[in-house]
C-alpha cells in the first residue's frame, strides 16, 4: 500500500491577544475656593425726638367782671 501525500489545508490564522496593564499615576487637580461673606443685617434704632408745643388756651372774654354768675 502506498501513501500518497495529501496536502495540507491551512487556516487563517485567529489571533490571541494577551493584554497586559501598567498602573501610571496622573496628577488630577481639584480647585477648592473658600468664600468669606459679611452679610449685613438691618437692625431698627428707635430715636425718640420730643417736641415741645406752647399752647394757649383762651376762655373767651368775660362777660363781667368777676368771673361767672354765682346763683
Amino acid at each position: 500500500m502506498h501513501r500518497r501525500h495529501v496536502r495540507p489545508i491551512v487556516c487563517p490564522p485567529k489571533c490571541v491577544v494577551k493584554d497586559t496593564y501598567t498602573t501610571r499615576e496622573v496628577p488630577v487637580i481639584h480647585p477648592v475656593i473658600t468664600i468669606n461673606r459679611q452679610h449685613i443685617v438691618n437692625v431698627p434704632r428707635h430715636i425718640y425726638q420730643p417736641i415741645t408745643r406752647n399752647e394757649v388756651v383762651d376762655p373767651g372774654y368775660p362777660r363781667n367782671c368777676c368771673g361767672p354768675r354765682r346763683y
